[in-house]
């Protein structure tokens, strides 16, 4: 196992994951190459001896089933996306398995046929013991997103960082995909991506974030090696920070 642990200046971090990001070129669900690919990704910075937690999104199932959530109450939609995440969950900790690297699924709801229930202190220790922890189901409450959970989870977990997982490198001043004129920030203050209203997080998470002066880093998904660069301290995505 390569570690270079007794140089490493981030100890504990977190990576947000959307959902889209396991469907490759799929319309909707899991594509079995895509998350090869990341989760093998993912090992190779826990490799490094970084203690690593996991939040994952549901979008990519949940969008299979929109269009018949469409009226549907708030709450019980929220609850669906959930749901959705914690199916995530359980494919992420069997790739895992695959590869041989120990992982927990830890859900904010009460499933416990198919994943333990977050308790803090147990979710510390596993970190601790070198284990990846997956969390689900979100924060468990309706009305808030899986980006506020990465940084409600990253705030609990003591992280150093909070890696987002996006399909673009980084932050930009508007979407570079639909804008060729769009610029990317190499860095940027909290209170200037919440003024500008631009696409990191939603407000709530972003809120979270700069008043625990917890660093967001903004990073590829799809450019192979790039969070383990970002953890080696290589110059990656975006650095959101205080």
């Amino acid at each position: 196992m390569t570690s270079v642990e007794g140089d490493l200046k981030l100890k504990r971090i977190l990576v947000k994951l959307s959902g889209e990001a396991l469907m490759g070129e799929d319309a909707y669900g899991v594509n079995r190459v895509t998350i090869d690919r990341i989760v093998s990704e993912l090992v190779d910075v826990a490799q490094l001896g970084v203690q690593m937690a996991i939040v994952i999104g549901g979008g990519n199932i949940f969008r299979g089933v929109a269009p018949a959530a469409s009226g549907m109450d708030r709450a019980t939609a929220d609850y669906m996306g959930m749901l959705a995440t914690v199916m995530n969950a359980l494919a992420l900790q069997d790739a895992f398995r695959r590869l041989k690297t120990k992982s927990r699924v830890v859900s904010a709801l009460n499933i416990e046929q198919v994943a333990e229930p977050y308790v803090r202190g147990k979710a510390m220790r596993y970190l601790e013991q070198r284990q990846i922890v997956i969390f689900a189901a979100g924060t468990g409450n309706p009305f808030f997103t899986t980006d506020t959970a990465a940084a409600l989870r990253g705030m609990e977990m003591n992280v150093d960082i909070v890696f987002k997982a996006t399909k673009v490198d980084g932050v930009y001043s508007d979407d570079p995909l639909t804008n060729s004129d769009a610029v990317r920030y190499d860095d940027i203050h909290f209170d200037e991506a919440i003024e500008k209203k631009l696409k990191v997080m939603d407000a709530t998470a972003l809120t979270l974030c700069r008043d625990q002066k917890l660093p967001l880093c903004v990073f590829s998904i799809l450019k192979p090696g790039a969070l383990k660069n970002a953890v080696l301290g290589g110059k990656e995505g975006t650095l959101v920070h205080h």
